[in-house]
């Protein structure tokens, strides 16, 4: 093994070391990995506030002619697709929180003071059999290259995920999951909107102008019926639209990315060990 490559070697066992050591790439993702479960579970709880309007708004029957003169219209006729479909996505949620918890287990569990002190044992491993005299340590400098790696991946690998998730998140999701959410927020508010007015108690005890007044601003209320049913459809054909962005953005996020990056990060780690220790054991 030539000098240079000795250096190197070195140079990668401390800086492998300092890094474990420090916790650096720990608070990075472990901070990386609270924004995600907590922004989890804010859509989750928009979701479900969501599906507690429409729930009340089922009930709700609407006059289209003022006086009730007319077809009268059942508000769940237009809420009951998006109202499936909150559903479907509140599993999704669930899958998707289960999957930020448990990265937030291993989190803790690679970041294990024991886990630095074996990483920190393997670098020294690593080290002394690169410069031991002669040139290497017989039959220990391909096993101690081997250990290193290993050790270096179960250490870092769950942090790097995290942290390349967040970047990819962060610069091309973020904006779709942010606009999304607003967008069921906005709904769930127009919703319950519409129930409020829908189930203003008649008043026994308002004098006869405010029982005339109440009279028009329901008659009113009732001429402006088949906007604000076209208003609810659109309403709601947007938010199952910006659902379907959700369940893909999560989906993204807490299952394929995390499955892409292992497999890259395994592939990186082999072919780089591989090449390594291959040439590692070369005077």
């Amino acid at each position: 093994m030539t000098k240079h490559r000795k250096i190197a070697w070195t140079l990668l066992a401390v800086i492998v070391t300092v890094i474990a050591v420090s916790g650096v790439a720990d608070g990075l993702s472990d901070d990386y990995a609270d924004q995600a479960f907590k922004r989890a579970l804010v859509t989750f709880a928009v979701a479900r506030s969501l599906n507690g309007v429409i729930s009340v708004a089922q009930g709700t029957e609407v006059a289209v002619e003022p006086g009730g003169v007319g077809v009268n219209l059942t508000v769940g006729q237009i809420l009951d697709p998006i109202n499936d479909l909150i559903e479907q996505f509140s599993s999704v949620m669930l899958v998707a929180a289960s999957s930020l918890g448990l990265q937030k287990i291993l989190l803790g569990m690679a970041g294990w003071w024991g886990m630095t002190v074996i990483v920190a044992l393997a670098a020294v491993f690593l080290a002394v059999s690169t410069w031991w005299p002669g040139g290497k340590a017989p039959g220990f400098a391909s096993l101690a290259a081997k250990v290193f790696f290993v050790t270096a991946f179960l250490r870092f690998a769950l942090p790097l995920l995290i942290i390349a998730t967040h970047v990819i998140f962060s610069t091309f999701l973020q904006s779709e999951h942010d606009a999304a959410t607003a967008v069921l927020e906005a709904t769930s508010s127009e919703i319950e909107a519409f129930n409020e007015k829908e189930s203003v108690p008649a008043d026994a005890d308002a004098s006869f102008m405010e029982s005339i007044g109440d009279m028009i601003d329901s008659s009113m209320r009732r001429l402006d019926v088949p906007g604000r049913l076209d208003r609810l459809k659109d309403s709601a054909s947007q938010s199952s639209e910006q659902i379907v962005n959700l369940i893909v953005i999560f989906v993204l996020q807490t299952i394929l990315l995390p499955l892409a990056f292992l497999w890259l990060l395994v592939e990186g780690f082999k072919r780089v060990a591989g090449r390594a220790i291959s040439g590692g054991g070369e005077d």
